[in-house]
């Protein structure tokens, strides 16, 4: 695909990126996991990109043939006034992938978040506990194994 930050992406970083796609106007960029936080330090210092915001990082459970997970960056660029989305496959027997914070700090709670819900860690984040449960929670409510009803006593209910 042929788009000016994809082409700068691949002219600066070489083989970082896996696929691209534009679908109404919104790019979409797969990267390699380990190409991610120099894909991301470029995305923010480049002053052809300037993307110097996230606005989410979240993660969808997709059972795809490269990787149960795909974790999701949105991230926006305020001097050219664009949004980008960038995407990692996971895979569930490695559920772990490097932290953003260092390149955007506002990428912490949507990290601890990411990782509460769905059982990914980020590697290198500063303090990676649950957000929602309890830490003695042994299970991530948002993965597709989770039973809709929850699992029963696995959680003490407070009293009234």
């Amino acid at each position: 695909m042929s788009h000016p930050v994809v082409e700068r992406i691949n002219a600066l970083l070489p083989g970082s990126v896996l696929s691209s796609e534009e679908f109404r106007g919104d790019l979409t960029l797969v990267l390699k996991r380990e190409a991610l936080v120099h894909v991301c330090e470029t995305l923010k210092a480049d002053p052809q990109l300037a993307y110097d915001m996230v606005i989410d990082v979240t993660a969808v459970d997709r059972y795809l043939p490269e990787g149960r997970f795909e974790v999701v960056y949105h991230v926006y660029s305020l001097q050219h006034k664009r949004y980008l989305r960038l995407k990692v496959r996971v895979e569930e027997q490695d559920p772990v992938i490097p932290t953003v914070t260092g390149v955007w700090a506002g990428a912490d709670w949507h990290e601890r978040e990411t990782f509460d819900m769905f059982g990914i860690q980020f590697s290198g984040h500063p303090d990676l506990r649950r957000l929602y449960m309890p830490e003695e929670f042994e299970y991530h409510p948002l993965r597709k194994d989770f039973p809709l009803m929850g699992i029963p006593d696995s959680l003490p209910l407070p009293r009234r």
